[in-house]
């Protein structure tokens, strides 16, 4: 992995403001998808609880919920005023059309409830809040859902990784666990490109 989206690597580099910036990316802008938020919340937790990390847990359980709620909410602006334009432009090497189309299908089957749950799906999280405002869903009862995702899933796997970051086997194979997170958070995305290549043309 580039050390660049190695999440133990971004932690201990860039520390508390590398994981803000990180997250409100991932969250809020669409050049962000690719940024490893699963993996780099865990860790966090998971080097704060091992004492790698020096920032108090607390100063993360507020920090990293917020940036993701407030890139959300700038996803969702972005969304709302410059969505066609940005949702019409041809493939790129980074932007696929295939990437809105999958969100838009997350969002038509959840609804309301997509905001919340996107924020467990790589990829779709940043899609899904920029249509979200390209599809002008009322802005009060997106931030609502917005701020609800953003502490349950950044403050949860957060919360996640600081407890297993307590269990002796996982302190003493932190590498091993963090790798493991990496490939847990890729799954989604695995499952996606299967599905796409079994469907017919």
């Amino acid at each position: 992995m580039s050390s660049f989206l190695d999440p133990e690597h971004l932690v201990n580099t860039f520390g508390l403001v590398g994981l803000v910036v990180v997250l409100f990316a991932e969250c809020g802008l669409l050049v962000g998808f690719f940024l490893p938020g699963d993996s780099l919340l865990f860790t966090a937790g998971l080097l704060v609880a091992s004492q790698v990390f020096t920032v108090p847990l607390w100063v993360l359980l507020v920090a990293l919920p917020l940036a993701a709620i407030t890139g959300n909410l700038v996803g969702y602006w972005i969304g709302r005023r410059v969505g066609p334009a940005v949702f019409n432009r041809p493939d790129s090497r980074l932007f696929k059309a295939e990437y809105v189309q999958k969100s838009q299908a997350f969002f038509d089957r959840n609804g309301n409830r997509t905001i919340l749950l996107a924020r467990f799906v790589p990829i779709v999280r940043t899609f899904a809040t920029v249509m979200a405002g390209a599809s002008l869903m009322d802005p009060r009862r997106y931030a609502v859902w917005s701020v609800i995702g953003g502490v349950l899933w950044a403050g949860g796997v957060t919360l996640l990784g600081y407890w297993l970051g307590q269990v002796a086997v996982v302190r003493d194979h932190v590498e091993l666990f963090i790798l493991g997170i990496v490939a847990l958070s890729l799954v989604p995305v695995a499952i996606e490109v299967v599905r796409s290549r079994r469907s017919p043309a």
